[in-house]
């Protein structure tokens, strides 16, 4: 009989390498904790802000297909609206989306609208959707900042899940071992390691396209150093098409219906997903058509025109590199807009497990510092605040969007976490637990109200 034993597979990393890991895994995560709450609660529900939206507008058009016809007199209708040099995205309606939207956007001016399929408009203000998606992109500060911010917390949360799998070295031995009801440090423990595991490469993707995307002006100015002598535009043209020379004078609007019908031919059997109409109704106007395939992520087929009629630029997926198709995705996977319904709901499934990630690792250093005689009573409560307080504020603003429709939600918002968190900081007498139970009575009731009143609101629409 053989006396070789098989050798037993061992963590690449010594002992001491993982408490430090640990250590400082705690240290990252406790520093940009709520930071990081906020921005995937907020995130969570964003994937669904086309439905949103639609709750919020009730009796607004949802339509399933779009003529060519329809989606001229469309983007016709809204360039009456809108000034002259803004740019008009028109969304057709698929499979990844349900209805056609329509957005004019110039830095200072902004309107959205729902079409419908004979090509009229209906205003789609949704306040409170768009208030819910600044918050997440850049937490209503300045773009640049806030974005700034964001992209340093996506950076965060990425550098907590690596130093996370890495401090625990029994991670995959453990993957299914979960105790419930006993000690509620070991609980949370087991919640957030399973969470954590069990959606690795969800977080994982969530994390780093969120970083791409808060940190883009970052990467972009560095680029233009390294590469450019610091010219910005040089970077952005290697990704985005450079708009034509500034030519303000007016021009007859060429035949869209035409020349949208004539890109269907030329996108070479993908289907149209977008149109794009700068600058209508001036020289210096330009139509962007753009296809999308079944199998790819993004639309990778475009055709443009100028303002004449003529194709200036066309594009297929043979004709762009790898990093720009990449590019192109990250937007998409970070929202999970590429899909349907069923794509958002898995989304937003996996956005409240990185929720429930991010919260319990706050708990669950809470809870060993109370298990070592050091208990932290004035962060437990501010914590459930911040934990059940956000989503509490997030829906009174909700509720506040439903009454007062022109009510400053960001000043709601900001003075609802003040108080919020002042009170559980005052009180004193209650411990950290019992107003978590408080926060969460009082946020299903909140949510089970605002629920009640926007689905009331659109059976009457």
């Amino acid at each position: 009989m053989s006396n070789t034993r098989k050798k037993q597979w061992r963590w690449p990393i010594s002992p001491e390498t993982v408490r430090s890991v640990l250590s400082s895994h705690s240290v990252l995560g406790l520093a940009f904790a709520a930071i990081i709450y906020l921005v995937c609660l907020t995130g969570t529900i964003a994937v669904f802000a086309p439905d949103l939206q639609r709750l919020e507008v009730p009796g607004t058009p949802v339509a399933t297909h779009l003529s060519d016809a329809a989606a001229a007199r469309a983007l016709t209708l809204a360039a009456k609206q809108a000034p002259a040099d803004a740019a008009l995205y028109l969304t057709l309606p698929g499979p990844a989306k349900e209805g056609a939207t329509l957005v004019a956007y110039k830095p200072d001016f902004e309107r959205n609208w729902a079409v419908a399929e004979d090509g009229t408009l209906s205003s789609l203000e949704a306040v409170w959707t768009e208030f819910l998606i600044a918050l997440h992109i850049c937490l209503h500060l300045p773009r640049s900042w806030g974005g700034f911010i964001v992209g340093l917390t996506g950076v965060a949360l990425l550098s907590s899940l690596v130093s996370g799998i890495l401090a625990h070295p029994r991670v995959v031995r453990d993957a299914f071992h979960l105790r419930l009801g006993g000690s509620r440090r070991l609980q949370e423990a087991d919640l957030h390691n399973r969470l954590g595991v069990w959606a690795l490469p969800f977080h994982f993707t969530l994390a780093l396209t969120g970083a791409l995307l808060g940190l883009s002006t970052l990467i972009v100015a560095v680029l233009s150093l390294l590469l450019y002598r610091g010219d910005m535009t040089r970077v952005y043209a290697l990704f985005i098409d450079p708009p034509p020379p500034v030519d303000a004078r007016a021009v007859p609007m060429p035949d869209l219906t035409a020349l949208i019908a004539q890109a269907r031919t030329r996108l070479q059997g993908s289907e149209p997903d977008n149109i794009v109409l700068e600058r209508p109704g001036r020289a210096d106007m330009r139509l962007t058509v753009h296809g999308r395939r079944t199998k790819l992520l993004v639309a990778q087929d475009e055709v443009q025109f100028d303002a004449h009629g003529r194709t200036i630029h066309e594009e297929h997926p043979r004709d762009i590199v790898a990093g720009t198709r990449i590019l192109g995705g990250i937007g998409q996977l970070h929202f999970g807009w590429f899909g349907g319904l069923a794509v958002r709901i898995a989304y937003g499934l996996l956005g409240l497990a990185l929720c429930v990630v991010t919260s319990s690792g706050v708990t669950i250093w809470l809870a060993r510092r109370r298990d070592r005689g050091l208990p932290a009573p004035h962060w437990e409560r501010i914590w459930a605040a911040v934990c059940w307080g956000q989503p509490l504020v997030l829906a009174l603003t909700a509720m506040l969007a439903f009454f007062l429709p022109t009510a400053p939600l960001t000043g709601a918002w900001l003075i609802l976490t003040a108080v919020s968190i002042a009170v559980a900081a005052l009180a004193r007498q209650i411990s950290g637990a019992c107003l978590g139970r408080i926060g969460r009575l009082a946020l299903w009731l909140t949510l089970a109200v605002t629920i009640l009143l926007y689905a009331g609101r659109t059976l009457i629409a």
